[in-house]
């Protein structure tokens, strides 16, 4: 019976160290002009170190007690420092090799669960003038860089797809990929802002393959951009809509997203054998901080679009657009105007135009990201207002979703007065 047992136990004791085991379930890349950033999913938080090695130059990424979950994402072939990732088993956990097409000086660290994420292991890798020959080692404890927020920016349709028509010959893929430039541009000038365009030419992208793009870009909000149009050339006016799982706010929302949703099958892709892959990974974004966020910036923007010009109705709608499908990343469909109102094509091609209305949204988006930032990046780490001509205490605290009490104790204010070119810092949301 004793040697019985330890067979047993014998047999017993790889399942269960297996069981223990941290599951990688995913890596992803994101290449940055001046930097590649490698973010594992990992089931938990994970003990691991990393070392740089050279002839050839790569790092090596030791986490223990892990494996491999996932298939293994590769880099593009335009990322500037990693080539190729690779994985093995190493002393019951996993290696994972990062090969290079340069020296690169790299860091990692672990980040905690958020309302997007799970527990993560993110290795940077950039560039400096340092030696290449010395090399060196960063464990876990390094505390990450604090990033932008990265807003990704979608011009629909493109290539065989040019989306609407107007009646004097305007093409909707023209037309939204200039104001998807100058939203872009503007949001890189914003202070702990990115953008990034999902399109940035005229070429066809699937819908998923959007998503797809804003994800691996790591995306904070995805904002897509469209010219209406209907049957009606009388139709008019600027719209926001976010995702409905539950059918449309209204027969005209619901006729626009058929519409859309059709741009996949011009370039050669059916979206219906993607619908019941969709809803089974698919939150209930009703349910979820995603959706609330979409809403937040959505109707924000709605009351930028109201000072530019005429809107189409008065509040943000709903509709199941494929393109906003995303159920991590926050998202919005903004349509411009209607390109099938002749006075609205010209103001469509008109700069000025384009320019109060990427203006418009940017200002949306800044005031969401202002209340809500993420944790791990600039706008979290430093919030500040300089006190313009006409503010108040009350309203830069409801302006920032905090307390009156809160805002005058970070800043040691004893009541309400303050003055112009005062500089106040901001507390996040949370903390009051």
């Amino acid at each position: 019976m004793r040697v019985l047992s330890y067979l047993l136990l014998a047999l017993l004791a790889p399942a269960a160290a297996g069981a223990d085991n941290v599951q990688v379930a995913n890596v992803r890349i994101w290449a940055a002009p001046d930097s590649t950033r490698v973010v594992f999913d990992v089931s938990s938080p994970v003990q691991h170190s990393v070392e740089l090695l050279s002839d050839p130059f790569r790092v090596v990424v030791d986490i223990e007690e892990a494996k491999l979950a996932a298939s293994l994402s590769q880099p593009t072939l335009d990322d500037k420092f990693l080539q190729r990732v690779r994985t093995g088993p190493r002393d019951g956990g996993l290696r994972v090799v990062l090969d290079l097409k340069k020296y690169a000086r790299m860091k990692s660290f672990l980040l905690q669960p958020n309302q997007q994420y799970g527990d993560r292991l993110v290795v940077d890798l950039y560039g400096d003038e340092a030696d290449p020959a010395r090399g060196e080692t960063l464990l876990a404890q390094e505390a990450p860089a604090k990033r932008d927020v990265v807003i990704a920016i979608d011009a629909g349709h493109g290539g065989e797809d040019p989306g609407a028509r107007g009646p004097n010959g305007t093409y909707e893929k023209h037309v939204v990929l200039e104001l998807a430039r100058r939203l872009a541009d503007l949001a890189n000038r914003e202070p702990g802002m990115s953008a990034v365009l999902v399109r940035d030419g005229d070429y066809y992208l699937s819908l998923r393959k959007r998503m797809d793009l804003a994800r691996r870009q790591r995306a904070d909000l995805f904002v897509s951009i469209h010219a209406d149009a209907f049957k009606d050339s009388r139709v008019r006016g600027a719209s926001v809509y976010v995702l409905s799982q539950r059918g449309a706010s209204s027969e005209h929302a619901r006729w626009l997203a058929e519409q859309e949703n059709a741009s996949d099958l011009i370039g050669g892709v059916s979206l219906d054998d993607k619908d019941d892959m969709l809803a089974a990974v698919l939150l209930d974004l009703s349910q979820t901080a995603s959706l609330e966020a979409s809403l937040d910036v959505a109707d924000r923007v709605l009351r930028g679009f109201k000072k530019v010009g005429a809107v189409h109705r008065g509040r943000v709608e709903s509709a199941a657009f494929a393109v906003l499908k995303s159920p991590d990343i926050p998202s919005i469909l903004v349509e411009s105007a209607y390109i099938s109102n002749p006075d609205e094509e010209r103001k469509l091609r008109s700069s000025e135009y384009q320019q109060r209305m990427a203006t418009a949204i940017l200002e949306g988006v800044r005031g969401y990201f202002r209340i809500s930032p993420p944790e791990d990046t600039q706008m979290a780490a430093a919030r500040r207002h300089v006190i313009a001509h006409g503010d108040t205490l009350s309203g830069i605290a409801q302006s920032y979703g905090i307390s009156v009490e809160r805002l005058r104790s970070i800043n040691r204010l004893d009541g309400d007065t303050i003055r112009t070119g005062q500089i106040l810092s901001i507390p996040a949301a949370g903390d009051g």
